[in-house]
């Protein structure tokens, strides 16, 4: 799970595997799988990193097929 925050200021974790996609309108929205939208303040680089953290953390280094 990764950390990011909520328009509102609260934190929520969310599971990176669950991401489709990412889009910035002006706010960073992520799509999940489930079809829910979420719609962050945190920055679209910073997103990325925390994914990159946590697939190392759990030893996913390598591109999947």
């Amino acid at each position: 799970m990764i950390e990011v925050m909520r328009l509102d200021g609260k934190k929520y974790w969310i599971n990176p595997h669950m991401i489709e996609s990412m889009e910035t309108n002006p706010d960073l929205t992520l799509l999940m799988l489930s079809g829910r939208k979420i719609v962050l303040k945190n920055d679209p680089q910073d997103v990325i990193d925390k994914i990159i953290a946590y697939r190392k953390k759990i030893g996913i280094n390598s591109q999947e097929v």
